[in-house]
């Protein structure tokens, strides 16, 4: 079927090496034509689709598919298709190709966080959420156990850290969506610079096949009808059809691209990892105030256990124990008011004892003016053994 004028004619032109580069590559452009559905290997129902695009005859494209084919499989792989061409133009083709076959599987996650925190309690689960919703942590924290706990163990034994703990959480929060906020918008960026991209692909694709077309015209309009079956002529006719200049500054053009392209990928990674550092060091802050808020809480059992043994204590001393299953505050209220009427009578006796001084004070000076009688002496020891008793009092 080939003509043998054309295969000498082609190395006379163009170097050996050369040569079998440009044409290796036309002949892969050639059974990309073919392969549109990219199964890897052409049979002859795809070369005869050619139809509508090569000025041939469906039996002049099955001649050259049982040409090219050798092994009778009934199909053609890139390396056969390659070397059937050479032969026909008197090029040897050397492509190392192997094929691959890569197997995808599908596999489905469902993540869902669980609470693992007693459920018997519906208002606190209903307190706590209502409160996760209000400081927007809700979707911020996959697993909420930790911070149920904590909270919940704050609410019951120290409320006055709950509204710091809130406002912690409200914070750490509103910094994670932020960041997860600039995370998506550099992610829809990067998604709209690939459509634009691709849309300039497909476009510049669409721009090329119209020349193919145009070119291919413009050749059968130029070229004898006893070349048209030669599957020579059809290989030099893909050479001719892209100029070399033009598909290296598409090529650039596109490398140029992809390199911008990988440049926004690593930014992102890097912005990943960030995020994942910072919430490691807010899962290592919010452990630090676990750890503190335990140590409160054990400073302030020490303080309760001192208060009850010296209320009991004091109640020894006085005699008074109250009943085992008496409520604490009871107890130490109580012995408030005894320590309180024990210093009030105290107070109330050097009261006492101030006064009776100051009365025998003044009646001493009385017995030293001469003009007393003598009986006021007997009177003022009298009186002086009264006081004195009062005063033992």
């Amino acid at each position: 079927m080939a003509e043998p004028g054309i295969a000498p004619s082609s190395p006379e032109s163009y170097e050996a090496g050369d040569v079998q580069v440009e044409m290796l590559e036309k002949a892969r452009e050639l059974f990309q034509l073919c392969d549109k559905e990219e199964k890897g290997f052409i049979t002859k129902l795809d070369m005869q689709r050619l139809q509508s695009e090569l000025p041939l005859t469906p039996e002049q494209l099955e001649a050259v598919f049982d040409s090219l084919e050798q092994d009778n499989n009934g199909y053609l792989t890139p390396v056969e298709f390659s070397m059937g061409l050479g032969k026909f133009i008197g090029i040897e083709l050397y492509q190392g190709s192997g094929s691959t076959d890569h197997s995808r599987h599908e596999e489905t996650f469902e993540s869902g966080w669980s609470d693992d925190l007693d459920q018997t309690d519906d208002e606190e689960e209903k307190r706590f959420c209502s409160m996760m919703e209000q400081l927007g942590a809700a979707q911020v924290f996959e697993d909420q156990s930790e911070v149920r706990e904590l909270w919940t163990r704050l609410r019951k034994e120290r409320p006055d850290l709950l509204a710091s703990f809130e406002e912690f959480l409200f914070h750490v929060s509103s910094y994670i969506r932020e960041v997860h906020y600039e995370k998506e918008s550099m992610e829809q960026a990067l998604k709209r610079k690939e459509t634009d991209h691709d849309r300039e692909v497909r476009c510049l694709y669409e721009e090329m096949e119209q020349q193919i077309k145009a070119e291919k015209d413009r050749l059968v309009c130029q070229v004898n009808p006893p070349y048209m079956c030669s599957v020579g002529w059809l290989l030099l006719f893909f050479v001719c059809l892209f100029p070399l200049s033009q598909l290296e500054h598409q090529i650039q053009s596109l490398n140029s691209e992809q390199l911008e392209t990988r440049l926004q990928n690593e930014r992102l990674q890097l912005l990943n990892e960030n995020l994942l550092e910072q919430l490691e060091r807010s899962k290592w802050e919010l452990e630090v105030a676990k750890g503190h808020l335990e140590r409160l809480q054990k400073e302030a059992q020490c303080e309760e256990e001192q208060k009850d043994r010296y209320g009991w204590i004091a109640l020894s001393n006085v005699g008074v124990c109250p009943a085992p299953k008496e409520n604490l505050v009871t107890t130490l209220l109580f012995s408030l008011t005894f320590l309180w009427s024990r210093e009030m009578n105290k107070k109330l006796r050097d009261d006492r004892d101030a006064f009776e001084a100051k009365k025998l004070v003044s009646l001493r000076k009385k017995i030293l003016i001469p003009n007393h009688r003598p009986f006021s002496c007997c009177c003022y020891c009298h009186h002086s053994g009264v006081l004195h008793f009062h005063g033992g009092h």
